[in-house]
């Protein structure tokens, strides 16, 4: 085992794909000579060359686009659009062309392809740096997404996503990079998308949760614990495929759930697992199904009050907890 941080977990898979594969590259702004804006591809181009390690113009379309072409002629490229928040000029790319290319050529073709891209809040990146997109391409059939917070987790997942021969999401909460420290196995592993994580657990309430909120959950799991209440936290960790079966077991076995993420609270990925536990689920709970997440506003602002009252907290997840349990 190695202790890293999510940072140093993503860098150390990049590098040892990047070693094994021939076929692995990496496109995107700043990814070459500069090492990428949070140091994860330093030195890579002096290692690998800039045939493998392709420093790009602010052209998100384009490195997509490229990049899927690159895939389906048997490639295996890494995509990084810098911030989540500059993928909007991509979505055609992403869910025109790449999250189609299996179905439109009847199997003929696949798209290996890994978007990798830091999303989220927290960092005081007001509008255009804290951003999280994941409900934007929730709808999209053929587009895996993925979202782990804990290193171990990056590597697994990350390793797997590069393998798939399909596209993959790979969403990075940047507020985590190096905040969140864990041991991480050494060597090559793989963790299934699709199979979910029960961190705590509880007999009370199942809270469900991705990304930085899984860690303030557990948090506040941690407080109702200290007060002898009851709370199971299930970290997705893959957001599609969604791990129903593990979702709908804690649900009967606890009666209640409350759904916790950083995206907009309509439409989000909370809608869809309310909409799954109320179908296959409604005669096992004893409360209402809640989500606790973000307010439905534009963006997050800039001021610390602003995005204080766009985030969550672990304090205020608890509040939300108590809530449900004593309902």
């Amino acid at each position: 085992m190695a202790v890293m941080n999510n940072v140093e977990a993503v860098r150390a898979t990049l590098h040892d794909a990047l070693a094994t594969d021939d076929r692995t590259l990496i496109l995107g702004e700043d990814v070459g000579n500069r090492g990428n804006v949070f140091l994860i591809t330093k030195d890579f181009i002096n290692e690998f060359g800039p045939e493998r390690i392709i420093d790009t113009p602010i052209a998100e379309a384009s490195i997509v686009g490229i990049a899927v072409g690159m895939a389906m002629e048997g490639l295996r490229p890494i995509a990084e659009i810098q911030f989540a928040d500059f993928i909007y000029p991509a979505f055609n790319q992403i869910v025109g062309e790449a999250a189609k290319t299996r179905y439109r050529s009847n199997g003929e073709y696949t798209c290996p392809l890994v978007i990798r891209t830091p999303y989220g809040g927290g960092v005081r990146g007001a509008l255009s740096h804290s951003v999280s997109i994941e409900a934007l391409f929730y709808h999209v059939p053929g587009l895996k997404i993925v979202a782990p917070a804990f290193p171990a987790d990056v590597k697994g997942l990350l390793n797997t996503a590069i393998d798939d021969p399909d596209p993959v999401l790979f969403l990075e909460h940047k507020k985590t990079y190096r905040l969140i420290k864990g041991e991480v196995p050494e060597g090559h592993y793989t963790i299934p998308l699709g199979k979910a994580n029960v961190l705590k657990e509880g007999s009370q309430l199942t809270v469900v949760s991705y990304g930085l909120y899984v860690h303030w959950a557990l948090e506040a799991a941690q407080m109702l614990n200290d007060d002898g209440l009851s709370v199971e936290v299930i970290d997705l960790r893959s957001i599609r495929p969604m791990d129903r079966g593990t979702i709908l077991a804690s649900v009967r076995k606890t009666r209640k759930l409350l759904i916790v993420h950083e995206d907009n609270k309509f439409g989000g990925i909370g809608a869809e697992i309310s909409a799954m536990v109320a179908e296959e689920a409604l005669f096992d709970l004893d409360a209402p199904i809640r989500r606790h997440c973000a307010p439905d506003v534009p963006a997050m602002g800039y001021a610390l009050p602003l995005e204080e009252e766009y985030l969550s907290s672990p304090a205020k997840m608890a509040d939300a907890m108590r809530e449900m349990v004593r309902f």
